[in-house]
C-alpha cells in the first residue's frame, strides 16, 4: 500500500484534517483514497473520536472493511467495522465504521449531535446517491449549528469541484494524481443493427486469446450479463467467467473480486457496481459497453421507468481507470470518441429523478418543512417533494402540515422504506385483538421486499418458499425478519406466517397499487391511483380479478408492465380492513349510454368495487351530475354564443388591465373549479346534456361577476365605440393583446387621438379599412399616421377609389361615410 499514489499527498491530507473542519479530496481510481487514507487516519490517531465513512454500496462497504482489518492484522469488528442494512459488525473497540444504505442518516436522526464521532467521510461522492446528499446536507447543518468541532471530508475520483467548492467554500482542497501506468484506448463503435452483447462477446474472445491478464466488462444490467455469459463458452480453458452485481450472494461476489488461482485468469461481467471503491484483482483489460440502466421516477404516474442510457464522461473515466492499476492496460470502448464527448461530464444526481418519499420523511423528522432551508448541491425538486408528501399523507405517515403523524413517528424509527414501515406499523395497530399470524406475515413480507427473487412475478411463491425453508436467501431473510421483530418488540416465527394474509398486509403498503382487472382476458389492470398496468398473458396472475402490485416499470408502451404482484381476494380485504373502503353516492352523466346514472358505490381509492342503482335522483343530484360532465369534457361542451365568448374575453382583459379590482378568476381552470358558484344556479330545470345548450352563459358570467363590477364593466371595457359619424363599431378584446377597432378610414377623419379603454390605460388599436372594408393600416397613434404614412396610402387609394374623399389634411377633415358627390352638392 505504501506505493499508492495517495501517499504523495498524505502529509497535506493529514494536516488538512487536523487543521480544517472541511476537506475535499479528488483522487483518481486506484489512488488509495478509500483504503490507505482512512487507515493512516486511524493509525496516526488524527482525531480522537470515531470516524464514520459513508459508502454508496454494500458490497464496497464490506470489502473495504475486510481489507483494512486485514492490513491491521485484525478481524472485522475490532478497530474497523461496518454497518449495512441487516448486518452489523462493530464492537466497543471500533474506531472506523464504514456505513451505507441510509445508516448514516439513521445515526444522525437518533443523535443529531453525533456524540463520540469526530470525522465523517463521504466516499465516492460523485455517485450522488440520495443518502449521500441528505447525509452531507444534515452534517453541514450540524457543523454550523451544533458541532463546530465536527470534521467533514468529501472525496471522489470525479468530483464536481466548482459546485462542491460553492457548497463548502471554507474547505481545504487536495488533489492526488493517479498511477503512471498508461492505458491504451481502442474504439469500436457499434453499427446500426449490431447487438452489443454479440459484439462484446466477439471482442472478449479476441482479447483473451491475444492479450495477457484478466478482463473486466461493463454491461448495463443483469439480463445482459447473463446473455453475455452464455456466449462466452469458447474462451481459453484457463479463463473463468465471473458475474458481479448487487443481487449476488457474498460468496459469488467474492469470487469475482478475489485474485484468480495461480495459472488462471478471469473475465468479470459487471454492472456499474464495479466502477468505484472495489479493487478487482488482476484486471488489465476493460471492455466498456458505454451503457447503464437508470431508474427515473415519473411524477405523473408514481411509477419508476427503467431507461438504458449512455454513461457520462466521468463514468467512462472511472471504468477505464480499472485497466491501469497493476501494469499498462487496455480499454476497449464500444462507442466513438465523439459519442463520449457529447455526453455530460457527470451523471445527474439521484435526487433530481427519483422517488423522494424517504427524503420527505427524513426532512419531516429533522423538522425541516422546506427543503431549501438546508444546503444542497442540488435542491430537491419541489414537484417531486409535493408528490412524495402526497403519498406519505395517503399512507398516514404525514399530516396536512407535512409533519409526522404518531404513526409516522413510529414508522420513522424503523429506518425502512416508507411503504414497508407504514405496513408494519399499521399491522401492529391492527394486531390488537387479531391473531399473531398478521405480524409474522407482515415481518416476512418486509424482509422479502428487501431481498426480491429474480424472475419471480407472483410474490406468493416467495412467501411459500420462505415458509418451506427453500428460499434462495433463506438465512438473510429470516435474520432480517427477526431483527425487525426485535425493533417492534414482538416475536417472529416462520410457522406463524399465514399465506392468506400476505396480500392483505401488502395492501397496507401499496394502497395506490391495488389493481382491478379491466377484462377477463389480456392481463390488463386499472390501479387504484388511476393509471393502467398489465401482466404478461402467459402469467397465471393474468387471470386474477384483483392484484396488489409491488413492482412495475413503465416502458415505451402506454401501460406499465407488472414485474411483481400477488393475487388479492377483495372480499377478504373488505372484511379485514372495512374502514379503508369508502361508501359514496355518485350521480353522473354516462356519455356512452347518453343518460344519467345514480349509484351507491363501494370504493378503494379510485377503484369501484361494488355499485348499486339508486332511486330517481333529486334536482340537486342532477345538477351535480351535469357539472361532473362539464368538468370532464371541458368548458367547450357548453353553448358559447358570440355574446358569451365576447363577454368572457372582456372579463379576462379586465382582470389583466385593472388588477386592483376584485375580479373573480375567469381562466378555464378556475371556471371549471368553481362551476357550483357560477353555472349551477342556471341549471334549474336542465335534465340532460342536450339541454345544456339552453343555459345563458352571458347571464351566468355577469351574475358571477357580481355587483358593482357588473355595473362598471360596460364603462371600463365597452362593447362598442361610437364614431364621429354616429355609427357604432364593436371593439375586439383578446387576452394578452391590445383591443382592436376596425373602421373605414374616412370615418375617423378629423380625429387626433385613438380611443382608450380600461380607465385610459389601454389605447385601442385602429385597424383602418378601405371603402371596400379591406385592412389598410394598424395604428394606435392617429396624429402620427395622418402626418406620415397616410400620404402613401392616399396615393394608392385615390386611384383605386376615386369616388371617395382622400383629403390632403385628413387631421382636419370632417369624418364621413359619404362619397365625393355628397361634398360637391
Amino acid at each position: 500500500m505504501s506505493q499508492l499514489p495517495i501517499e504523495g499527498v498524505m502529509p497535506e491530507l493529514l494536516s488538512g484534517v487536523r487543521d480544517c473542519s472541511q476537506l475535499i479530496l479528488k483522487a483518481a481510481p486506484g489512488a488509495g483514497k478509500s483504503t490507505y487514507f482512512p487507515l493512516r487516519l486511524l493509525k496516526e490517531k488524527v482525531v480522537q473520536g470515531k470516524i464514520i465513512m459513508l459508502e454508496p454500496r454494500r458490497l464496497a462497504a464490506r470489502n473495504i472493511a475486510r481489507y483494512l482489518a486485514q492490513q491491521l492484522g485484525e478481524s472485522v469488528g475490532q478497530r474497523v467495522g461496518y454497518r449495512v442494512r441487516g448486518e452489523t459488525k462493530v464492537s466497543q473497540e471500533t474506531q472506523l465504521e464504514i456505513v451505507t444504505e441510509g445508516i448514516m442518516t439513521r445515526m444522525i436522526q437518533s443523535d443529531p449531535e453525533l456524540n463520540g464521532i469526530d470525522l465523517v467521510i463521504f466516499d465516492e461522492f460523485h455517485e450522488r446517491s440520495i443518502h449521500a446528499d441528505i447525509g452531507l446536507a444534515l452534517c453541514l447543518e450540524i457543523q454550523e449549528a451544533l458541532r463546530d468541532d465536527l470534521k467533514l471530508v468529501v472525496m471522489s475520483a470525479t468530483l464536481e469541484q466548482q459546485a462542491l467548492t460553492r457548497l463548502m467554500p471554507q474547505a481545504r482542497y487536495v488533489e492526488s494524481q493517479g498511477r503512471s501506468y498508461p492505458v491504451e484506448f481502442r474504439y469500436a463503435p457499434l453499427k446500426a443493427n449490431d447487438r452489443f452483447v454479440d459484439i462484446m462477446a466477439k471482442h472478449i474472445h479476441q482479447l483473451m486469446v491475444s492479450e495477457s491478464g484478466s478482463l473486466l466488462a461493463f454491461l448495463p444490467g443483469v439480463g445482459s450479463i447473463h446473455q453475455l455469459q452464455e456466449r462466452l463458452s469458447q474462451l481459453p480453458s484457463d479463463v473463468d467467467v465471473c458475474p458481479l452485481y448487487g443481487q449476488l450472494s457474498v460468496a459469488q461476489q467474492q469470487a469475482a473480486i478475489q485474485p484468480s488461482p495461480v495459472g488462471r485468469r478471469k473475465v468479470v461481467l459487471a454492472t456499474n457496481i464495479a466502477e468505484t471503491s472495489l479493487t478487482i484483482e488482476g484486471i488489465r483489460m476493460v471492455v466498456d459497453s458505454g451503457l447503464e440502466r437508470v431508474a427515473r421516477f415519473d411524477l405523473k404516474t408514481g411509477i419508476t421507468k427503467l431507461e438504458q442510457t449512455r454513461i457520462a464522461q466521468s463514468s467512462a473515466e472511472q471504468r477505464a481507470g480499472r485497466a491501469g492499476r497493476i501494469e499498462a492496460g487496455l480499454c476497449l470502448r464500444l462507442y466513438s470518441e465523439s459519442q463520449l464527448t457529447q455526453q455530460p461530464y457527470v451523471p445527474a444526481a439521484e435526487i433530481v429523478h427519483s422517488d423522494l418519499s424517504s427524503l420527505a420523511m427524513e426532512l419531516a423528522q429533522w423538522g425541516c418543512l422546506d427543503a431549501s432551508e438546508l444546503n444542497w448541491l442540488d435542491v430537491p425538486p419541489s414537484s417531486a417533494m409535493a408528490q412524495a408528501r402526497n403519498l406519505l399523507i395517503a399512507l398516514g405517515l404525514l399530516d396536512e402540515k407535512h409533519q409526522l403523524t404518531p404513526m409516522g413517528q413510529s414508522a420513522q424509527k424503523l429506518g425502512l422504506e416508507p411503504r414497508t414501515a407504514a405496513m408494519l406499523v399499521q399491522t401492529m395497530q391492527l394486531g390488537h385483538g387479531r391473531p399473531k399470524p398478521w405480524l409474522s406475515t407482515a415481518l416476512s413480507v418486509a424482509a422479502l421486499l428487501e431481498e426480491p427473487e429474480r424472475n419471480v412475478v407472483d410474490f406468493a411463491h416467495s412467501v411459500q418458499r420462505l415458509k418451506a425453508k427453500k428460499h434462495s436467501k433463506q438465512r438473510i431473510v429470516e435474520v432480517r425478519a427477526q431483527n425487525l421483530a426485535r425493533k417492534l418488540g414482538v416475536t417472529f416465527a416462520l410457522t406463524e406466517i399465514d399465506e392468506m394474509q400476505t396480500a392483505l398486509v401488502l395492501a397496507l403498503a401499496y394502497p395506490d397499487r391495488v389493481a382491478q382487472s379491466r377484462s377477463k382476458q389480456g392481463g390488463r389492470y386499472l390501479l387504484a391511483n388511476g393509471h393502467g398496468a398489465q401482466v404478461r398473458d402467459d402469467e397465471p396472475l393474468a387471470a386474477s380479478d384483483y392484484l396488489v402490485v409491488i413492482d412495475l416499470m413503465r416502458s415505451q408502451a402506454d401501460a406499465a408492465m407488472i414485474y411483481l404482484a400477488i393475487d388479492l381476494d377483495i372480499n377478504r380485504l373488505q372484511n379485514a380492513l372495512p374502514t379503508k373502503f369508502i361508501q359514496q353516492q355518485v350521480v353522473d352523466w354516462d356519455e356512452k349510454r347518453g343518460k344519467l346514472i345514480a349509484e351507491e358505490r363501494t370504493q378503494w381509492a379510485n377503484l369501484t368495487i361494488e355499485s348499486r342503482m339508486m332511486a330517481e335522483p333529486s334536482a340537486d343530484k342532477m345538477s351535480e351530475a351535469l357539472l361532473n360532465y362539464v368538468r370532464r369534457q371541458g368548458l367547450q361542451c357548453l353553448h358559447w354564443t358570440d355574446s358569451a365568448t365576447e363577454l368572457l374575453a372582456r372579463l379576462r382583459c379586465g382582470c389583466e388591465w385593472l388588477p386592483e379590482q376584485a375580479w373573480p378568476s375567469f381562466d378555464d381552470e378556475a371556471l371549471l373549479a368553481n362551476l357550483e358558484q357560477w353555472l349551477a344556479p342556471y341549471l334549474v330545470g336542465v335534465r340532460s346534456v342536450k339541454a345544456l345548450s339552453q343555459v345563458n352563459l352571458t347571464e351566468a358570467l355577469m351574475a358571477y361577476l357580481g355587483w358593482p363590477l357588473n355595473q362598471e364593466i360596460d364603462q371600463w371595457l365597452p362593447k362598442d365605440y361610437t364614431l364621429p359619424t354616429g355609427s357604432k363599431k364593436k371593439i375586439r378584446y383578446q387576452v394578452g393583446r391590445d383591443p382592436v377597432l376596425s373602421v373605414r378610414m374616412q370615418e375617423v377623419f378629423g380625429e387626433q387621438q385613438s380611443p382608450t379603454v380600461a380607465q385610459g390605460r389601454k389605447t385601442v388599436v385602429l385597424e383602418l379599412l378601405s371603402p371596400a372594408q379591406r385592412p389598410l393600416q394598424l395604428t394606435s397613434n392617429l396624429a402620427s399616421f395622418w402626418s406620415g404614412a397616410y400620404q402613401e396610402v392616399k396615393k394608392e387609394m385615390k386611384g383605386r377609389y376615386p369616388k371617395h374623399v382622400w383629403p390632403d389634411d385628413p387631421a382636419n377633415h370632417v369624418a364621413t361615410t359619404k362619397t365625393k358627390r355628397h361634398f360637391n352638392q
